[in-house]
């Protein structure tokens, strides 16, 4: 999926995070992460978000996560919300998503 404008996801509740992505021009994948357990799980959340991505099939985009304790399964969920926001898809390909 190609990342066409910028979007967002999330919230900066307790047991959440936001997640912002834009297109990257110069291409390859770009995190940027604040994370109030970034020492314990910083890499954890590096794993999935990329996982998420991959699944999507998502080469090139700059995120910004703004993480507040969140579980895998909202990472997950938050990063394929903002995507799918960012690509401007209308009609959802569940297939893609797991």
């Amino acid at each position: 999926m190609e990342i066409k404008q910028p979007a967002f996801a999330g919230t900066l509740e307790s047991s959440d995070l936001q997640v912002r992505i834009a297109p990257n021009h110069e291409g390859g994948i770009i995190i940027h992460l604040d994370s109030t357990v970034q020492q314990q799980f910083g890499e954890v959340i590096r794993h999935v978000v990329l996982d998420s991505l991959q699944q999507l099939k998502v080469a090139d985009a700059i995120l910004t996560i703004e993480d507040k304790g969140a579980l895998d399964c909202v990472i997950q969920a938050r990063v394929q919300a903002a995507v799918m926001r960012a690509c401007g898809v209308e009609q959802i390909d569940w297939s893609l998503l797991s």
